[in-house]
């Protein structure tokens, strides 16, 4: 029997591993963090024992499809970084980080859980706060948003957008919308008075999701 060369063997792996996050990532995106690995495995197509030949606890694998998500809300907001609006830039992020919590349960459970743990997951985050600051600095040099708003408000306030209105996601889809450009409208300038406290730091934002209730859960599922 012929076998396979390296190169290939590789290209399989990363095919397989692919296919793998993406039916993870389809699963928990519908039914959040309950989803088992059993369920995971049916939808690749694939048995128990090939996930965790990828992916050593059901933690590791959410904390791959995290970073992930993280990652592609970063290359959305750094796409925008040259639009010639920076105040609509900044509002079509804002808009893009509502819009994937809306979509995906998983986003928004891990989001704050135990996969902060992972250093690829906090690299990602980092990266994401990046992006969001520079984009809110170039809509405050335009004078679009006031002089105290920081990229931790932005994103802390895109969350709020999404929680707001989650209850009615299923008969009021468009409501989010609607609370976010209210929340952007508070962003403006004309009329700001000052705050009674400071915007968080990228420390303290870090520090919080490492204190979250939900880090006490069981480090090695494998459900």
């Amino acid at each position: 029997m012929t076998s396979k060369p390296p190169g290939r063997l590789r290209a399989d792996a990363a095919h397989n591993r692919r296919a793998l996050l993406d039916a993870a990532a389809a699963t928990f995106a519908e039914q959040g963090m309950d989803a088992s690995i059993a369920q995971i495995a049916a939808r690749a197509g694939i048995g128990k024992g090939t996930v965790f030949r990828h992916f050593a606890t059901k933690e590791h694998l959410v904390a791959a499809i995290l970073r992930d998500r993280l990652d592609e809300l970063t290359a959305a907001g750094a796409a925008l970084l040259d639009a010639t609006d920076p105040e609509s830039a900044l509002l079509e992020f804002m808009t893009a980080c509502v819009e994937i919590q809306a979509r995906d349960r998983c986003f928004c459970e891990a989001g704050t859980g135990i996969s902060h743990s992972d250093p690829e997951v906090r690299a990602a985050g980092a990266r994401l706060f990046e992006t969001a600051s520079a984009l809110t600095d170039r809509a405050r040099h335009q004078g679009s948003v006031r002089d105290d708003i920081t990229g931790v408000d932005i994103l802390l306030l895109s969350r709020a957008a999404y929680e707001a209105t989650a209850p009615m996601a299923d008969v009021a889809p468009g409501l989010r919308r609607r609370y976010l450009s209210v929340i952007f409208d508070g962003l403006r300038p004309q009329a700001a008075r000052p705050l009674p406290h400071p915007a968080p730091t990228s420390a303290q934002f870090a520090a919080a999701m490492d204190e979250n209730p939900t880090n006490n859960a069981p480090k090695a599922q494998r459900r």
